[in-house]
């Protein structure tokens, strides 16, 4: 491996992601997490501030053992009037067990001047004698010279002082932080490469915010001039419009450059299971179209698109999907060709001959469905279903007899207003009629739970199904309260799978119903169920 060429990933989502709106990571969290960067071939793993909060403290009193990420601890230099030996901040940094500490500092004259109130000569000394002491009493120091972009442009000679202080003194890495997010990329490669004239780009990392959608382009435009550290957040995590999103850094530069990133193939097909499993974490649907690892990166949906990347996927594709961990997804919808259900058959495992006529036919019965309301391309279980009904493969499991929902809206004993659900479900399930009744904190959360507590006991497959995520949209707006209804209901399992089924109604309820139906009879087919 060339040296020259090695570039290493910090990663703060434990630190800086967690200050994402809505995001909040237990000390649980942050191990696993850890655990699976480490994997996944992170460099270091920046584990949060020490004495800044309980769930920090928990877990660098007790760190995750990996096995060659080194975990970073974050926070300042010394304060102004105090010693560094002296200083409480910096020692609960530098008393903690990590394997680095990472210190904070400024490097733009104006909040020297503004926010610290110190002369900038003695700010100087602050950095040099924090980063000196930090030298002595951790395994690797760094500095992260906060605004070091705009202080550069407002004033070049301090900001490359206060860097310069930092390196002279000792630190692996000097970080040049794009803290406000508001640098270009040719502003970032040309600044860079002036700093790399005084500091080894081998000392030099690169930290970016996403302020104006450049964070990846600016980090790759620090790697080009000379930087050697990115440091970044899984799933672009952080404040404001966040930071560097490490997976299509790590992919690209490992992909399409000659730069070296230190992870071997295996390594690089985690991509897409990390991604997946920080937002399983916080509990939020990944979003499709995320570069290189999102649902919808190698997804094709006009006839043309397929039906070239059936001959050649390069037709329509940067890189082999397999290669990150992800995978192709032919999407069926009123666009689809023959091509398209082709396609999507042999991703199923369907086998059937290209010329057989149930194809067209069932080309002509999606268009049909999606003309009615029903949307294929996101819900690829009813689709599934639809084409294996049609070909005789899904027997049924239940049928349903009826059903009725009602709301209670009324003051309790407390003198507070609620609004309760309760649904009546008669199905017919292993010959017999079952009639089941259950309370929701909505219509459809009741009527989920009377349906499966009615089959449950048939079908124990489904005690570990949940709803994850449920979407409405009135396709007809201008019928008011007699609007046509979709319903989209995304399902998942102790098993880690995802599915997504559709409900179309002027009844909302009923379209809610057949989204939840055709969500357990998939789960039911893909456990090898029969019919009692």
């Amino acid at each position: 491996m060339s040296q020259d060429k090695r570039v290493y990933f910090y990663d703060s989502t434990l630190r800086d992601g967690a200050q994402t709106q809505g995001v909040d990571f237990s000390t649980a969290d942050k191990r696993t997490l850890s655990e699976s960067l480490d994997r996944l071939g992170i460099d270091y793993i920046e584990g949060g501030w020490p004495g800044a909060n309980p769930t920090d403290d928990a877990f660098f009193a007790e760190l995750p053992k990996l096995k060659t990420a080194k975990i970073t601890a974050f926070g300042m230099t010394r304060r102004s009037g105090r010693s560094a030996e002296n200083d409480p901040g910096l020692a609960a940094l530098l008393n903690c067990k990590a394997n680095g500490v990472c210190m904070v500092g400024k490097s733009w004259d104006f909040h020297v001047d503004l926010a610290l109130g110190v002369d900038r000569q003695e700010y100087l000394e602050i950095i040099s004698d924090s980063v000196a002491y930090a030298v002595k009493r951790s395994p690797e120091a760094m500095f992260d010279a906060e605004h070091f972009f705009d202080g550069y442009k407002n004033n070049r000679d301090y900001a490359l002082k206060c860097v310069e202080a930092a390196y002279e003194a000792g630190a692996r890495w000097v970080v040049l932080c794009d803290t406000n997010g508001g640098t270009l990329p040719d502003e970032v490669e040309r600044i860079v490469a002036e700093v790399a004239e005084r500091i080894p780009g081998e000392r030099l990392g690169i930290h970016c915010h996403n302020d104006t959608g450049n964070a990846v382009a600016n980090s790759l435009a620090a790697v080009r001039s000379g930087a050697r550290q990115v440091q970044g957040t899984l799933n672009g995590l952080g404040e404001r419009c966040g930071n560097t999103d490490l997976i299509p850094m790590i992919a690209t530069l490992a992909l399409k450059t000659d730069f070296e990133v230190g992870m071997d193939a295996r390594q690089l097909r985690e991509l897409t299971a990390v991604s997946r499993l920080l937002d399983e974490r916080l509990n939020r649907a990944p979003s499709r179209n995320a570069p290189y690892i999102g649902e919808s990166a190698f997804a094709h949906k006009g006839g043309l698109h397929v039906s070239a990347v059936e001959k050649d996927p390069r037709t329509y594709e940067h890189i082999d999907p397999a290669l990150v961990g992800n995978q192709r997804h032919v999407v069926v919808s009123d666009q689809s060709g023959r091509s398209n259900i082709l396609a999507r058959f042999r991703e199923i495992g369907i086998e059937i001959d290209d010329h057989d006529p149930q194809v067209a036919a069932l080309v002509e019965r999606v268009k049909a469905r999606e003309f009615e309301g029903y949307a294929y391309d996101g819900a690829e279980a009813s689709f599934e279903l639809l084409a294996r009904r049609a070909l005789g493969q899904v027997l049924e499991y239940f049928t349903l007899s009826r059903f009725r929902v009602m709301d209670d809206r009324r003051w309790n004993a407390r003198n507070e207003l609620v609004t309760e659900s309760e649904a009546t479900v008669t199905t017919e399930v292993a010959g017999q009629e079952v009639m089941t009744v259950a309370n929701g904190n909505g219509p459809v959360n009741a009527l989920d739970l009377a349906l499966r507590k009615a089959l449950v006991e048939i079908y124990p497959q489904l005690e570990d199904m949940r709803l994850t995520d449920y979407k409405v949209r009135i396709l007809t707006p201008q019928a008011g309260t007699r609007a046509i209804t979709r319903v989209m209901i995304e399902s998942a399992d102790s098993q880690g799978r995802h599915w997504t089924t559709v409900g179309v109604s002027a009844n909302i309820i009923d379209a809610s119903f057949n989204a939840l139906r055709d969500g357990i009879t998939w789960k039911l087919y893909q456990e090898g169920a029969k019919p009692a």
